[in-house]
């Protein structure tokens, strides 16, 4: 529970995600919650739950092989466990928030529910710029300039490549 509080921090721009803790079992926790949050969410957009299941494991793989080449740059491998664990978990967090604001909009089609997905799918862009931005010690505009190729690679990854498998 202290892991997913001093995590939690991080979704508000208010902790260094390198000086998180290293805990592999919350890695590994995330991840599992990871994969059943999109899942859901992907079944739900597709209709295809074995498409579903290969562009979220791709996305966890894109998502993993992007901290990674970052850090490896970077010369900061040591902080993989926490970088991933902070990239997974905001996303998550944010991820939980998106799905009652999904089933709003399937339902209601109202116009903020429009709104309030636009705001959270910027805030999880601004947590990953935030990441990026104290993982590499860059500036704002290189940090979301990369956070954008973060997003797209491994969102239009993996449905790209789900599409071809």
């Amino acid at each position: 529970m202290d892991s997913f509080r001093k995590y939690l921090r991080l979704c508000w721009f208010n902790a260094d995600p390198i000086g998180l803790p290293r805990s592999v079992s919350f890695l590994k926790n995330n991840l599992i919650i990871f994969f059943v949050i999109q899942f859901l969410i992907q079944a739900n957009l597709t209709d295809d739950p074995i498409e579903s299941f290969y562009e979220v494991n791709l996305e966890m793989l894109i998502t993993s092989l992007f901290v990674w080449i970052m850090l490896y740059c970077n010369k900061a491998l040591f902080a993989f466990v926490q970088i991933l664990s902070a990239f997974i978990f905001s996303t998550n967090a944010i991820s939980c928030l998106i799905i009652p604001v999904l089933a709003w909009l399937t339902i209601t089609e109202h116009s903020l529910s429009y709104y309030s997905l636009i705001v959270l799918l910027v805030w999880e862009y601004l947590i990953a710029s935030f990441i990026i931005k104290h993982t590499l010690t860059l500036n704002w505009l290189a940090s979301t300039i990369m956070s954008l190729f973060y997003l797209v690679i491994t969102y239009a990854g993996s449905v790209t490549l789900g599409q071809l498998l």
